[in-house]
């Protein structure tokens, strides 16, 4: 986007202007006169972005300036690069001086030259900018006119029931929930991503006849982007009045918004009514309608209906009437073909000769009905002719725009154009990963702040900040959360219509211009993003010249011959890169050209086979991320001090399963001294303790997450001292030197942003600290060998929602009492030997989902209470005794724990003592496996 690449050049010229006048000379106002040329020109570039595809001019404008922004940042990055190396050691002897001298001054000359031309470029451009500016339309900058498309919403009002599939199962429960409605106003929303199939939905579920036959009035208003709050009143009032035959009020073209909410609520007082106001966009929409329909009805029922495809707007609408909210999914694979067979097909089955093609068309959809009806429809005027259907599905792999593909992407153009600007950057970046890809939270909250796409928000993290981003990109519905952890998202993904549609954009921008695969080999010389996904492409005459590249990504496999190509690249002329991702690579050691980039902020050699980092890590002076997870580092050197804005240093490996039992779960770093002098840090794992950097720590006081092991417990005083300094920590764990050696924190005042906690070693007691951490979601207690039982001191936490205890108590029972653990979602029991019981009270743990127990032969019988668990989706019971597992198989029997294997509905309906729970798995370990029962 231009408007992220002129804010990041702004930030960054600032930046550089400071740390090196003596560089510029007489060029400083030259580069001044840039700059502020840029910050009148960055405003108007916030309401172009979204008018670039329907005016010509805006458009050929906005990539000047972008290249122009390019262009500089290549022009500053290069003279850096180019007045370090003159100053770096190498030549010897009295010429030295009088070589750089000569060589200084002729890049000067050059970055003069360059300066000038850039000033020309930005002064010309800003001329047109203030053409352009004087007639800008004054409306909303971030808004599409939804006339400019045919995005095909009233075509869903038509279609026959034999039109649609897979809408029996929301249908059914929406119209459940209109059913049991009372007096009071019923709000209900569905949400969920473009071309999903909510108006067709709803549509359904508002000509239903249990609907028609139990409501007087039916409303359905079609909400566009543009909302024009007076035009919906008055389609209100025209509806509702024509529907009983009335005429208009008098006077009704000149009411005032306040006089129409006031008839619209003295109309539906009393009436039973349904109104759908179909894909609304803003929460503003909701909050200007809301009071016009009653919130009680003592002689009717109200009910509203609101799709969207942002989930707030559900959210906010549907909790304060104590509502509900359905998020539409895409349609399973099994009612995908269907749809396809329907329309490809005209419902007869696939030719034998089409499926594979055919295959790969559907997945494509992603089980997105609109996709799949629109493709379908179109390949149905193919007449099965396998030609046809390859050259289709070749176009669709090459989004080539006339594949009929075009209305599906109106559709997401609208979503995409309502995107505040900074987001548009940062959706468009995640084009750079592959298909399918889980993108995982905490890295691409890295990725967008090393690449500039987050802002400084006050009173905000630069990583809280981009969590809002992602929170905003789930919420809008254009990416999905694939899992969670302790409540929080931790992975999503992205559908592959969505996927296509931002590669399309991100290449037209500029924000990723290549994905390599066999099939996609064209590289242009001013490349900024790459990711290197197939070995098997050929590579070698395309990489040498990629001299303006900043990101480098690897996602290919350790079993391909990787390692040549990525040496290669870094051989190149790729000097300039910011990021540098080589997870998984098959490398031992790291190329010494990766120390030559002195702009590299980012390095992540992450489930490599590097086990030595050099002295030369130094050299990196800008790097901020270093990330070494999974690799065989052990041991780092003094030289990485040098590196003072180092935020995460992440080195560790967790070790296999069998290497750890039962203690000592990861494989940690040896640090050298003075490890305090990395005062930026916000991220250290995992450390080993030692007194000096228990000391050292204290002096980190932007830590957010720590992990420390080989604790003794003579440090524990100190560490104590250490972390109450830590203000900012949300995440801590702590294990001790080896098993029975004591952890003792006495001191510790922990931070009241404490999220995650993971205790490993023994425990005298329970810290009395631990009941204090209001904020606290996960707990871990590893060997703790804990005599008291720990639930009493526990089960007060307020938001507790993932609670391990692993050899954590050596009594023999545990007792959860009524009223404890109010949001614990997942509880594990582990290889806790005297164990023999567990009683659980009714009214306790009301929102456990999971629950293990692993390794606790003194058990004899399934926990008492367990009926009462009735929001239960999983139990695992592994390694127990045989007498366990008789007497779980009894249970059943006896009908006290009704086992379904495999119940993908979790649908759980309480009856007394019976508790339905979808899966029950009992597992052995047996000769160096798992054996696994499903029940």
């Amino acid at each position: 986007m231009a408007e992220s690449a002129v804010a990041f050049l702004l930030n960054n010229l600032t930046i550089w202007l400071q740390e090196n006048q003596n560089l510029l000379g007489g060029l400083k106002v030259e580069a001044k006169i840039i700059q502020g040329e840029l910050q009148q020109m960055q405003a108007f570039l916030k309401a172009a972005d979204s008018r670039e595809d329907s005016d010509p001019q805006i458009k050929a404008w906005v990539r000047q300036v972008r290249e122009i922004a390019h262009d500089i940042e290549d022009v500053l990055e290069a003279y850096m690069l180019s007045f370090r190396q003159n100053s770096s050691p190498g030549i010897r002897g009295r010429f030295k001086k009088y070589y750089f001298c000569i060589k200084d001054l002729k890049a000067k000359r050059r970055m003069a030259s360059e300066i000038r031309n850039l000033r020309s470029r930005t002064e010309s451009a800003s001329k047109t900018f203030r053409q352009l500016y004087a007639v800008l339309p004054t409306s909303n900058p971030d808004t599409v006119s939804i006339s400019t498309y045919y995005d095909g919403r009233d075509d869903a009002l038509l279609l026959e029931e034999t039109d649609v599939v897979g809408i029996e199962k929301p249908k059914k429960k929406l119209l459940e929930w209109i059913s049991i409605g009372d007096s009071t106003l019923t709000v209900l929303s569905v949400t969920g991503m473009a071309g999903l199939g909510k108006t067709t939905l709803v549509k359904k579920v508002f000509d239903d006849s249990s609907v028609e036959q139990n409501i007087d009035h039916h409303v359905w208003i079609a909400i566009s982007q543009v909302f024009n709050q007076s035009n919906i009143l008055r389609d209100l009032i025209k509806q509702l009045l024509e529907e009983v035959k009335q005429p208009l009020p008098r006077g009704f073209e000149d009411m005032n918004v306040a006089a129409m909410k006031e008839f619209i609520y003295s109309f539906l007082q009393h009436k039973r009514y349904i109104v759908v106001l179909d894909d609304v966009w803003s929460t503003n929409v909701w909050e200007s309608l809301r009071y016009v329909f009653p919130r009680r009805n003592t002689c009717g029922r109200g009910c509203v209906i609101i799709t969207s495809r942002l989930n707030s707007i559900g959210d906010a609408a549907s909790c304060e009437s104590g509502g509900h909210v359905y998020p539409l999914q895409p349609l399973p694979p099994q009612r995908a073909e269907e749809l396809f067979r329907m329309k490809a097909f005209r419902g007869g089955p696939c030719p034998y000769h089409l499926k594979e093609v055919s295959g790969n068309i559907l997945k494509k959809c992603g089980g997105l009905p609109l996709a799949i009806v629109v493709i379908g429809s179109a390949l149905a005027m193919k007449r099965n002719q396998i030609e046809e259907w390859r050259r289709f599905s070749f176009n669709l792999e090459s989004k080539v725009d006339d594949c009929d593909l075009m209305r599906i992407w109106k559709l997401l153009a609208l979503s995409y154009y309502d995107l505040p600007y900074y987001l548009k950057a940062c959706l468009l970046y995640l084009s750079i990963f592959p298909e399918d890809a889980l993108l995982e939270k905490a890295t691409l909250i890295r990725l967008w702040i090393v690449e500039g796409f987050v802002e400084a928000e006050k009173g905000k993290t630069m990583e809280e900040t981009a969590e809002s981003y992602l929170n905003e990109l789930s919420n809008r519905s254009l990416i999905q959360v694939a899992t969670t952890k302790d409540g929080r998202p931790r992975n999503f993904r992205i559908h592959d219509v969505v996927r296509e549609y931002i590669i399309s954009k991100a290449r037209e921008q500029n924000i990723v211009a290549a994905i390599l695969k066999p099939t996609e080999i064209t590289l242009e010389d001013q490349v900024r993003r790459l990711a290197l996904e197939d070995s098997s492409a050929p590579y070698s005459d395309k990489i040498n010249n990629l001299r303006y590249l900043r990101t480098l990504l690897f996602f290919g496999s350790m079993e391909l011959e990787w390692g040549p190509i990525i040496c290669r690249l870094l051989r190149g002329e790729c000097r300039m890169l910011k990021v540098l991702d080589l997870r998984g690579a098959p490398l031992e050691e790291i190329p010494c050209e990766v120390f030559k980039l002195y702009h590299l902020k980012y390095l992540s050699l992450k489930n490599t086979n590097v086990s030595i980092i050099p002295k030369l890590i130094g050299n990196l002076a800008k790097l901020e991320i270093l990330d070494l997870k999974g690799s065989n580092v052990t041991e780092l050197p003094i030289e990485i001090l040098k590196l003072r804005r180092l935020r995460y240093l992440l080195v560790y490996r967790y070790k296999d399963f069998l290497d750890y039992l039962p203690f000592d779960h990861v494989q940690s770093f040896k640090a050298p001294y003075g490890i305090g002098q990395l005062s930026r840090l916000q991220k250290l794992c995992y450390i080993d303790a030692s007194a000096e950097v228990v000391r050292g720590i204290g002096r980190l006081t932007e830590l957010q997450r720590l992990g420390i092991t080989r604790l003794r417990k003579e440090d524990g005083k100190e560490l104590s001292s250490s972390l109450s300094k830590l203000t900012f920590l949300t995440s801590l764990s702590i294990a001790a030197g080896e098993e029975g050696e004591v952890i003792d924190l006495p001191y510790f005042m922990p931070s009241t942003c404490l999220r995650f906690l993971r205790l490993e070693g023994c425990l005298e007691k329970l810290p009395e600290w631990i009941s204090s951490l209001d904020a606290l979601t996960s707990l871990h207690l590893r060997s703790s060998k804990l005599r008291d039982d720990p639930i009493e001191c526990l089960q007060s936490l307020a938001n507790l929602k993932d609670l391990v205890l692993y050899g954590a108590y050596e009594g023999e029972g545990l007792h959860f009492k009524s009223g404890g653990f109010k949001k614990l979602e997942e509880l594990q029991l582990i290889r806790m030997r005297r164990l023999k019981w567990v009683r659980v009270e009714k009214g306790c743990m009301t929102n456990l989902r999971e629950f293990e127990i692993w390794d606790c032969k003194e058990m004899k019988d399934v926990p008492i209470g367990i009926e009462h668990l009735g929001n239960l989706d999983f139990v695992d019971f592994s390694d127990m005794s045989n007498e366990f597992e008789d007497r779980v198989c009894e249970e059943k029997g006896r009908g006290r724990v009704d086992v379904h294997a495999h119940d993908h509905d979790r649908e759980r309906k309480g009856k007394g003592k019976l508790i339905h729970i979808p899966n029950v798995r009992i597992s052995n370990w047996v000769d160096g496996q798992w054996e696994a029962v499903w029940l």
